[in-house]
């Protein structure tokens, strides 16, 4: 209805203009004036018409999203505060089933890889039959490709709680696999079933309920929520039943297969998921975005050049512009024209390998040094090797020090360095510091502090 009436209001006005003007021309012409002398006249009438205009196709298209405003209104006058996943996740999600709002497999890529979301006028709603379809066309977990998510484009769905556990799947380091996969088997049988991967629903709608009435959570609290999930001495660690899930917009008790659970556990969810079948998940998974990544900047083509590669590791760091820029100008300096051969996505693909250690980078390299000194190419390479096990390639290392070495002295400062780093890592959540309010103090505080010390 609202559609069909900001429509209306619009031919309404115009035609009523078109018959004002008619008559005005007429009118001037039988008392000697002209026409374009009536249509100065009517100016003032179309000034009032444009607005009226205006706001009758802002009634039309407010009518288009309005299932949008009305889930924005609930949320604003929650009493739950969101925290920045959440506020995410909502923007990104472009489905919805049972009053739940759930992400495709394609906007949970653009999510980690975009800043904003495709346009739409509102979410799609999904019937049975579009969740039969999504079913049959999602693979097994014992066929889990690096184009998975690419090959399911909006055929398959992701729930809130689920996309934390996917963001924690990016940044978490090979040895950290079997880690995660032991604290989801809690019997330990070597096999995960579907109530106890479920068991990340409890912790999710706990820690909401905890939230409630203190103020909201903040990001750090968020980041730890899956990781609060994955140790056995958190008291939670029992199977899910209704009665312990939160039934909001993210998240019901009433539970609906979603393709990340037919993937691992069958249309039934009888299958019960291996180490080497949630391994290679994983795996699939990172690489699968980093191919994105790359073939962003590669256009088809196997390398990328020096300057790409510094843009891609600081397109999520919290540089203003004049900073950015003097990385970039610094980097093409000092690279010479015989070393420009370019990135390959096997370099590129193992040192962000190498990022998702960085804490045990760091910690390699204050034993090392001792006294927070800047470390020269030898002693970085030494540091990868003791962490990942892998050696990078000496072109990227010196590609590394010509864009972050400030003094061209052959010496990094790894503290500065592991900062920026650590925000390229939390690739999914590129925000936009605030220029005016207290966020906007508080981040130029931080940066002064940084730049001071």
């Amino acid at each position: 209805m609202a559609t069909w009436g900001g429509v209306r209001y619009m031919k309404s006005w115009l035609h009523f203009f078109r018959k004002c003007e008619g008559s005005a021309s007429r009118t001037f012409k039988m008392v000697g004036g002209t026409p374009l002398t009536g249509k100065l006249l009517l100016v003032p009438a179309i000034l009032t018409s444009s607005a009226l205009c205006y706001l009758a196709a802002r009634r039309h298209k407010f009518g288009a999203v309005y299932a949008l405003k009305r889930q924005k209104d609930v949320l604003e006058s929650s009493a739950l505060k969101l925290t920045s996943r959440e506020r995410r996740f909502i923007k990104f999600a472009s489905v919805e089933h049972q009053g739940q709002l759930y992400m495709t497999t394609q906007d949970f890529i653009e999510s980690i890889t975009e800043a904003e979301p495709r346009p739409r006028l509102k979410r799609r709603i999904l019937l049975p039959r579009d969740l039969d379809h999504f079913y049959a066309v999602t693979p097994r977990a014992s066929k889990s490709t690096t184009h998975m998510f690419r090959d399911l484009h909006d055929t398959g769905i992701i729930s809130y709680t689920e996309y934390l556990f996917l963001l924690s799947v990016l940044t978490k380091p090979a040895t950290g696999f079997r880690i995660a996969f032991n604290m989801f088997d809690t019997d330990g049988n070597e096999r995960v079933s579907r109530t106890e991967f479920l068991v990340l629903e409890k912790i999710f709608s706990h820690a909401r309920r905890e939230r409630r009435g203190s103020g909201g959570a903040t990001d750090a609290e968020d980041v730890h929520l899956v990781r609060r999930a994955l140790t056995k001495e958190d008291a939670l660690f029992a199977p899910c039943s209704d009665e312990d899930v939160e039934d909001d917009i993210l998240q019901h008790k009433k539970k609906v297969n979603t393709t990340l659970l037919v993937h691992f556990f069958g249309p039934k969810g009888d299958h019960e998921l291996s180490y080497d079948e949630f391994k290679q998940f994983m795996e699939n998974l990172q690489e699968e975005v980093l191919e994105i990544e790359f073939q962003e900047f590669a256009k088809g083509y196997h390398k990328i050049s020096e300057v790409e590669f510094a843009k891609i590791l600081l397109r999520y760091t919290y540089l203003r512009p004049d900073q950015y820029d003097l990385y970039i100008d610094r980097l093409v300096e000092r690279m010479e024209e015989t070393s420009l051969r370019g990135v390959t996505f096997e370099e590129f693909r193992d040192f962000c390998s190498f990022l998702n250690q960085l804490e045990d980078f760091a910690i390699a390299m204050r034993m090392y040094t001792m006294a927070d000194q800047p470390i020269s190419q030898e002693e970085f390479h030494r540091a990868v090797r003791i962490c990942t096990g892998k050696a990078l390639s000496d072109h990227v290392v010196d590609t590394v020090f010509c864009i972050f070495d400030e003094d061209g002295d052959g010496q990094l400062s790894y503290k500065e360095f592991i900062g920026f780093m650590k925000e390229r890592r939390q690739r999914g959540f590129k925000t936009t510091p605030r220029t005016t309010g207290w966020q906007a103090f508080k981040y130029c505080v931080k940066q002064e502090m940084r730049t001071s010390t």
